[in-house]
């Protein structure tokens, strides 16, 4: 699909520009879409394609005649399929001033932005909730002391300082590719948000996350058009999906500034706040930290997490949680329906035991069978 199959509204704000997007019907498609996976060997593909049970000899709960199905339908299917009918972007300008650019995500209701730059006409990266983290993190001294780099920081003079530090390079994936891919390039390199672009026009169409991904997977698993594996019935003390060893979690007395540090150093999207009993009272995520500017109050990082929930800045009212005896179909349907990224595990005492996400669903369920390793490689 070219931009012709989209309309855009634009409505600019100086440097920010927020875009409603209306979805057309793909145009002159025929024939069977074969999508092109440069990572999965011609034999593997091959295997998967004619229901080989030999691609995850070592995955004994996912060995059964369906065990390959979510895999084969992502495979089937493209980006383009999983683009709602009507969406909302907003594109920044690099030369935005940091602190205006995180107040528009928060006015818009959205957690990333892509960039362009003028001078090179083109989409060059992504402003997230992590480039929020990072800066109050790397400049933070005290309440008292203003963050000038977030005050007066173009956007562009932050990508010069993070870019020395990381290979910031705009990944994104064309409209064609298969969800299959799409789901292998948000694994591997460990983000969130994958923008979609038209390589016709350079434009961006949509942002697929993982929570678009499995909502777009849910829609035809309710209604019955794909089989279902039988290792959904498992429950997830037996097939061991999430992680259950040194798990991030913050504690009631410690600093938002301990979890921003959290955040840096594990490379998690949220963390269980616990008591002195190791039980979950709290969860504390990456999207629960633009509330800072919301607030306005991101010049005071040494408020505990507990005075972070009193005054309910986070998401306190109902943790969603899943428990060792819950089927993976369970987990599942639980994670789709209230749209989250992850569970907490927890015993009877609501004591952490482990953390369920998104990116552990999606590698077990489509990639382990298809003999693809990205969530740990």
């Amino acid at each position: 699909p070219s931009i012709r199959n989209f309309f855009y509204h634009f409505f600019s704000h100086k440097l920010g520009c927020s875009i409603s997007v209306q979805k057309r019907e793909r145009e002159n498609v025929s024939g069977t879409f074969r999508p092109v996976l440069p990572f999965v060997s011609h034999n593997k593909l091959t295997d998967l394609q004619q229901g080989s049970p030999s691609l995850c000899p070592s995955q004994e709960p996912l060995q059964d005649p369906d065990s390959d199905a979510y895999a084969k339908f992502f495979m089937s299917h493209c980006c383009y399929d999983a683009i709602p009918t009507s969406s909302k972007l907003v594109i920044f300008d690099t030369t935005l001033q940091v602190k205006k650019a995180f107040f528009a995500l928060v006015a818009n209701g959205v957690r990333a932005a892509p960039l362009w730059d003028n001078k090179l006409q083109c989409f060059v990266g992504m402003l997230t909730i992590t480039d929020f983290i990072n800066i109050l993190h790397r400049y933070y001294r005290s309440p008292m002391v203003q963050i000038y780099e977030l005050e007066e920081h173009k956007i562009e003079t932050w990508r010069e300082v993070y870019l020395q530090y990381s290979l910031n390079s705009l990944i994104s994936i064309t409209p064609d590719s298969s969800l299959f891919e799409a789901i292998y390039s948000l694994l591997k390199n460990k983000i969130h948000r994958l923008p979609v672009i038209d390589p016709e026009s350079g434009n961006v169409l949509h942002i697929l996350t993982h929570k678009r991904i499995l909502k777009f997977l849910h829609i035809f698993v309710r209604g019955s058009m794909i089989p279902k594996p039988r290792f959904l019935q498992k429950r997830i003390e037996e097939v061991k999906i999430g992680t259950f060893k040194s798990i991030a979690t913050v504690r009631e007395t410690e600093t938002v500034y301990d979890a921003l540090s959290i955040f840096v150093e594990r490379r998690v999207s949220a963390l269980p706040v616990v008591n002195e009993q190791g039980k979950v009272v709290a969860l504390y995520s990456r999207f629960d930290v633009i509330n800072l500017a919301a607030q306005k109050s991101y010049n005071n990082l040494n408020m505990t997490m507990q005075e972070v929930i009193q005054s309910r800045w986070c998401c306190i009212e109902g943790v969603l949680k899943c428990y060792p005896h819950e089927t993976l179909e369970t987990i599942i349907d639980r994670i789709a329906e209230a749209e989250v990224h992850r569970l907490v595990l927890v015993d009877t005492e609501d004591v952490v035991m482990g953390i369920v996400s998104l990116s552990d669903l999606l590698q077990a369920l489509v990639l382990t069978p298809a003999g693809v390793e990205a969530l740990f490689s």
